[in-house]
């Protein structure tokens, strides 16, 4: 399975971003998706999860209220939106994909795909 994550850039401080992650390779596997995230100088920290179905999801503290994961498997992509950005949600933001359909797992070392990642910058 192969990830691509898209949809980093620049953003003030109280905008919003959506993130996409396409898959590709064995798309007939069933994989909960997560997404995880590394500011600079920081250990890599779970963000969000989502199960395969889309019914089940979790976040982060940090992430709750304020980003939404999400999933169109007929377009193999899995999205986070993110609103309200603050100044500490800047990071290289990476998607990965969990070898079982409905594991909402925070640790990283459960997954077992992961795309490159996409850097979101967010200014004051």
């Amino acid at each position: 399975v192969q990830l691509q994550a898209s949809g980093g850039g620049l953003v003030q401080a109280g905008g919003s971003l959506r993130l996409s992650c396409t898959t590709s390779g064995r798309t007939s596997s069933k994989n909960a998706m997560g997404w995880f995230r590394q500011p600079p100088g920081k250990e890599r920290e779970f963000v969000a999860a989502i199960s395969w179905s889309g019914s089940s999801t979790y976040y982060s503290d940090s992430a709750k209220g304020r980003f939404t994961i999400s999933r169109d498997n007929a377009k193999n992509t899995v999205y986070l939106q993110m609103n309200s950005l603050k100044l500490e949600d800047m990071a290289v933001y990476y998607c990965a994909a969990h070898p079982k359909p409905v594991r909402l797992a925070q640790e990283k070392d459960s997954y077992t795909y992961w795309g490159q990642g996409t850097l979101v910058t967010v200014s004051s």
